[in-house]
């Protein structure tokens, strides 16, 4: 735009050439729109999808549906209970029947969750279509529906829905005939077997007895519980085992049954052995007053000496019999002996270490390693030239690095091939600890980096070594870790790095 002129004659100021408000407004509008292009639109504040307004909000309806039951005589049809799901975020239905356990019924999830069609116009069922005391039909099954919880009723009048008032549930007449109660029998008053076996089902006494079977060869005293059950007066006799007993897993030394105390006086010709015994051999069968604390019982040939019992069975007495005395009875044993462990020589194979863990277990475990060490000096390896002390004069000309391992004091030795020598190179000696000649099982004696000085004789695995050369970080080390290392150690290095620090110093300057 032109620059236009705001006062005139006089010094009077002009409004004719001036903009009105509504233009500098109209102008401050359009400038962004001609930088930045036309404005978008915010959306409504007001405005939530549906899927967040409805989002967990579930209409539940109590219904049932009538089932035909052709093949039974006791019930023709069957009515079974149902819960009509219904899904405000999508309108989804599922139709889900509570799991009654024992039923024999598969129920669950009869209709999985999806838009159930209402008809075949390929409309589907909406929440106004839902109310109580209707009928709905989905996939050829009716369902009438009786009720529903309190949120679906406040939801449906809250939109304008009149709910029909609620009906009561129908149950199956076939389970309600089942519940009733049964014709009640009266037994009669005398003593009977069922009446004995009610009023004292699931009742066991329990002692703790001991048989002595010393007066046989490795025999001992082993001790047992027995169980009288008073249900049938039957007695089961159980072994009571222990941790490396080094004894079979047969629990059950006399399986349950009624044992005979006094048999009838039986003729010679009657066997000794037969296969059952019945009423009419014997005489009088063990019954509970026949067991007592601190008495010996016999039970098919074997006496058991019962030394103390449970807390059910001191108050069983005590109604039953007026029995007051159970004072347990000490049972000592004797001391096991103890056996010195004795561990076999060392045989050389192996770590001596790992190897001892084969006496203590069956299944070793590896000796601990300390970790700290391992962390601190991990990859820290000090490294020696070695000549082989040998009266062939082939072998005194061969040369191995022996690698020290700070992390676990381990060694390795390593002779670099030479061509046209007539030995393979290679690894010599695998990485492990190699003990100091005198060295026993009991006080082992490793080689330490204290004992690899210059011109030292090492013996490994009766091969001597001789030190001739170290690396340069040897001396490093262990000048940094002096109070670590005997002075003699460190001075030998000192003197055997001394020519060539004094050569390496005349090449400087």
């Amino acid at each position: 735009f032109s620059r236009l002129p705001t006062v005139g004659i006089g010094g009077e100021r002009l409004y004719v050439n001036q903009l009105s408000q509504a233009e500098l407004d109209e102008l401050s509008n359009k400038t962004p729109t001609l930088t930045y292009g036309q404005a978008k639109q915010a959306p409504p504040s007001g405005f939530i999808p549906a899927h967040v307004a409805f989002d967990k909000k579930i209409l539940k309806f109590d219904a049932y549906f009538q089932e035909d039951v052709p093949l039974s005589a006791e019930e023709h049809y069957r009515i079974r209970q149902v819960c009509i799901y219904y899904y405000l975020e999508d309108d989804s239905m599922s139709v889900i029947e509570p799991v009654v356990q024992n039923s024999g019924l598969p129920q669950g999830k009869l209709i999985r969750r999806h838009r159930v069609p209402k008809n075949d116009q390929g409309d589907h069922y909406h929440w106004k279509d839902l109310n109580r005391g209707m009928n709905i039909t989905m996939y050829g099954r009716t369902y009438h529906i009786v009720d529903c919880d309190p949120f679906t009723q406040v939801f449906l009048e809250s939109q304008g829905i009149e709910l029909n008032p609620p009906e009561k549930m129908i149950f199956d007449p076939y389970i309600e005939l089942r519940r009733m109660p049964m014709r009640k029998y009266i037994t009669p008053s005398d003593f009977d077997q069922l009446k004995q076996f009610l009023t004292y089902d699931k009742q066991v006494l329990r002692f703790y007895a001991m048989w002595g079977d010393t007066d046989s060869i490795f025999g001992e005293n082993r001790t047992y519980i027995i169980h009288y059950y008073l249900a049938d007066d039957t007695v089961e006799v159980r072994e009571v085992y222990k941790q490396n007993d080094g004894r079979h897993p047969f629990p059950i030394l006399i399986k349950r049954q009624r044992l005979p105390k006094t048999f009838v006086d039986k003729k010679k010709t009657f066997p000794s052995c037969v296969l059952e015994i019945s009423d009419q051999e014997v005489l009088e069968w063990y019954t509970a007053k026949d067991f007592a604390v601190g008495k010996s019982t016999t039970l098919l040939g074997r006496t058991f000496f019962i030394y103390d019992c449970d807390e059910f069975t001191r108050n069983f007495y005590r109604d039953k019999f007026g029995i007051t005395d159970f004072q347990p009875v000490e049972i000592k044993k004797k001391p096991l002996e103890e056996v010195p462990q004795v561990i076999p020589p060392y045989n050389g194979f192996g770590i001596l270490e790992d190897s001892l863990q084969n006496c203590f277990s069956l299944l070793p475990k590896p000796p601990r390693k300390d970790i700290i060490k391992i962390l601190e000096n991990d990859h820290k390896v000090l490294r020696y030239q070695v000549a082989l002390e040998s009266p062939n004069p082939e072998d005194r000309k061969r040369r191995f690095i022996l690698s020290y391992f700070l992390s676990d004091d381990m060694i390795s030795i390593y002779e670099p091939p030479v061509r046209n020598s007539g030995i393979i190179g290679g690894k010599y000696l695998g990485k492990t600890r190699v003990a100091k000649p005198g060295s026993t099982t009991e006080n082992a004696m490793y080689y330490e980096p204290s004992d690899l000085t210059i011109g030292s004789t090492i013996e490994v695995f009766g091969h001597r070594f001789v030190i001739t050369d170290a690396d340069e970080y040897v001396l490093n080390y262990m000048e940094s870790n002096a109070e670590s290392f005997p002075a003699a150690t460190l001075q030998s290095l000192r003197d055997h790095f001394r020519p060539r620090q004094v050569v390496k110093e005349t090449a400087n300057r």
